[in-house]
């Protein structure tokens, strides 16, 4: 069994930061691509960030600039900074992972979503 599980979402005001984590566990045998996908009320779920096994990474435009991912590989670990929070990044966010547990084949799994709330 494969779990992923986020930590840090909260409430923060307009010019703040946030650090996400998520943490992988279980019986894998390799984790390629790690990323951050986001969800607010009425639209639709979009890529924030993401990073390869290398640590190449690449940013939704709108978080360009304000935001990082950067993964632990000896932790399982992904984690996404977030700076300079504005309305508009209020949403759910969910961790994602492509995740080989034989070396057959890989699948996405995907954490529980910690919702993120920016307000003043």
């Amino acid at each position: 069994q494969v779990h992923l599980v986020e930590s840090g979402g909260g409430l923060v005001q307009p010019g703040g930061s946030l650090r996400l984590s998520c943490a992988v566990s279980g019986s894998i045998f390799s984790i390629y691509d790690m990323g951050w996908y986001r969800q607010a009320p009425g639209k639709q779920r979009e890529l924030v960030a993401r990073v390869t096994s290398d640590g190449s990474t690449d940013f939704a435009d709108s978080v360009k600039g304000r935001f990082t991912i950067s993964r632990d590989n000896a932790k399982n670990t992904v984690y996404l900074q977030m700076n300079s929070l504005k309305y508009e990044d209020t949403a759910v966010y969910y961790c994602n992972a492509d995740i080989s547990r034989t070396g057959i084949r890989r699948d996405d799994y995907w954490g529980q979503g910690t919702q993120v709330t920016v307000s003043s």
